[in-house]
């Protein structure tokens, strides 16, 4: 409040508000959260142009009449959405590297300091303009998509929580010089929570500085910050995650936690690595509410969702997930283990780190600094009357052995490894050390996933450019071909990137039955139990991925970027 005691004091001093309405404008942001100048304007306290006017004769600026003045789109599209829509401010004239901006709150010097960080400015200036002008402007120019910041939050991120986070990024200090700074990476973690990013890039180059988020599984430029503040930036975050700030030759890694309620948190875990310019920092949000596990929304196809749900359900055995890194592992064991968590058993589960926060279940962190790492944690659980164990990752010949030992000996144990489908993780299994009569007593399913990216269902468009005889190729059988519509992306202000908005599960899900269990024996190859899977009918992940094309959720380009021949 004490931003706008210029303001508060000119309108008491023309009679526009007296000081109990002032007190009660107050007390009202208290329970609204609004800011002061959304409130005295919906309370009709000062009319927009009357604000504009005490804004022209308080900071000595410009007034511009904006509907006399053509704003380049080409201008306004460089500046995030979100951005303009929060400060009620639009970028109207850019000369000589100085950006012109029409506000109804020119004293605000975050709000510049927002836009100047989007490009590199020389200065950001702001005029004065009627506060319903520059809305009306905002929605001519973002057209259609005046709901995209409610669009992108996810149904469990609610605006008092942003507002929160936001409260404590603050909290975590930074020197008056440094406040730029601190405002722009808070509002670049801001950003990625709000636009559902997994990860956030910050990148030093010789005569450039990006930032980057990865939504959906592919990287975005969204920032360019000047590279002299650089070193500032890496030293914000740094000091953010708890990280030495004079250490600036070996790769450090940290955490950030934000607490958003009293039983909310949202963690960032975060890297640094020294490159030729600079240390580069990576960010991975791990939001613990934003993983929904509802097993109907995970992306199986009927037969796949009985099968995992068949093997889950058995007391002893294991049952293994695979696929690379951000594939959807993790979400899809913690969907099982959300099923089977009951008053009446007990889990325990080793992660590196815990990604997912599940009531009712023993989730112990791996740190292999102090001695507890996968194998140690294993031991550790068989002590602790576990009915169902899930392990983080099997990376080595003893974490392997004592869970294949405690699935054979009463427990269910789930767990995830780095193959790319479901006959090389055998064959990898065999090649970490583990006998062939051991997999194939243990081992009661095996599942293969990527994530593919959902096909936008405002902008998709028929994909017509595609031949019979390059469909077959790609995998569709002959008599799928009469009724085959096939959809590509577009591109619209409703998509998070491209055409594409979410992702959805692409699997390959292998019970273990009897003739894979006497190759498993015989020491098969990972292309004969290849080939046994499709004799009995699993497929493979490209199969499963045009069985997605099929049902209109995604692309032929993104089954070729997500899957191999």
């Amino acid at each position: 409040m004490e931003n706008y005691d210029l303001l508060i004091n000119y309108m008491i001093k023309n009679g526009i508000a007296t000081h109990e309405q002032i007190r009660d404008v107050r007390s009202a942001i208290v329970k609204t959260r609004a800011g002061f100048l959304q409130q005295i304007l919906a309370d009709g306290l000062i009319s927009p142009s009357k604000l504009s006017e005490a804004n022209r004769e308080l900071y000595n600026l410009p007034y511009v009449s904006l509907r006399e003045l053509e704003i380049p789109r080409e201008l306004t599209s460089q500046f995030k959405e979100e951005v303009v829509r929060k400060h009620i401010a639009l970028p109207i004239f850019l000369s000589g590297g100085r950006l012109f901006i029409a506000t109804r709150d020119p004293g605000n010097r975050n709000l510049l300091d927002e836009f100047k960080y989007q490009g590199n400015f020389s200065s950001v200036d702001p005029v004065v303009a009627d506060s319903n002008v520059i809305e009306g402007l905002i929605e001519e120019h973002y057209a259609g998509t005046g709901g995209m910041e409610n669009i992108l939050i996810e149904e469990d991120t609610a605006q008092q929580d942003m507002d929160r986070i936001s409260d404590a990024l603050s909290a975590m200090g930074g020197g008056e010089e440094e406040a730029p700074v601190v405002r722009f990476v808070t509002g670049m973690l801001l950003d990625a929570i709000r636009t559902g990013a997994s990860d956030l890039h910050f990148e030093p180059y010789e005569t450039t500085y990006r930032v980057r988020f990865r939504r959906d599984g592919v990287l975005q430029e969204v920032a360019n910050p000047p590279p002299n503040i650089a070193t500032r930036i890496t030293a914000r975050l740094k000091v953010m995650a708890n990280l030495d700030i004079a250490e600036k030759r070996v790769p450090q890694d940290g955490r950030i936690k934000l607490m958003v309620s009293e039983t909310k948190a949202i963690d960032f875990r975060v890297n640094s690595l020294p490159t030729l310019w600079g240390e580069k920092i990576v960010l991975r949000i791990l939001d613990s509410s934003a993983a929904k596990l509802n097993i109907d929304i995970l992306g199986f196809e009927p037969e796949q969702k009985q099968y995992y749900l068949d093997a889950i359900h058995k007391p002893q055995g294991m049952v293994l997930v695979t696929g690379p890194t951000g594939s959807g592992k993790t979400v899809s064991l913690y969907t099982g283990l959300n099923l089977l968590n009951k008053p009446t058993v007990n889990i325990s589960t080793a992660e590196d780190p815990v990604e997912i926060n599940l009531p009712g279940i023993n989730q112990v962190n791996v740190n292999t600094k102090t001695g507890l790492d996968f194998a140690a944690a294993l031991k550790a659980f068989l002590r602790q009357d576990p009915d169902i164990i899930m392990v983080g990752e099997i990376r080595d010949i003893t974490t392997a052995e004592i869970a294949v030992k405690a699935a054979q000996t009463g427990h269910m144990v789930m767990s995830t490894l780095h193959t790319n489908d479901v006959p090389q993780t055998i064959a990898r299994l065999v090649n970490i050390g583990i006998e062939p009569y051991n997999i194939a007593a243990s081992v009661n399913l095996i599942m293969a996933q990527r994530l593919a990216r959902r096909l936008c269902q405002h902008c998709k468009t028929r994909d017509r450019k595609r031949h019979h005889e390059e469909l077959i190729a790609l995998g569709f059988d002959e008599e799928e071909l009469d009724d085959l519509k096939i959809y590509t992306a577009k591109g619209c202000d409703r998509c998070s990137y491209q055409g594409y908005r979410g992702r959805a599960g692409i699997y390959q899900v292998v019970p273990i039955s009897d003739s894979l269990s006497d190759l498993i024996l015989k020491n098969a190859s990972a292309a004969e139990i290849g080939e046994q899977c499709h004799r009995e009918g699993y497929g493979d992940l490209r199969r499963s991925a045009l069985n997605k094309v099929k049902m209109g959720l995604t692309s032929i380009e993104e089954v070729l970027r997500v899957t191999s021949d």
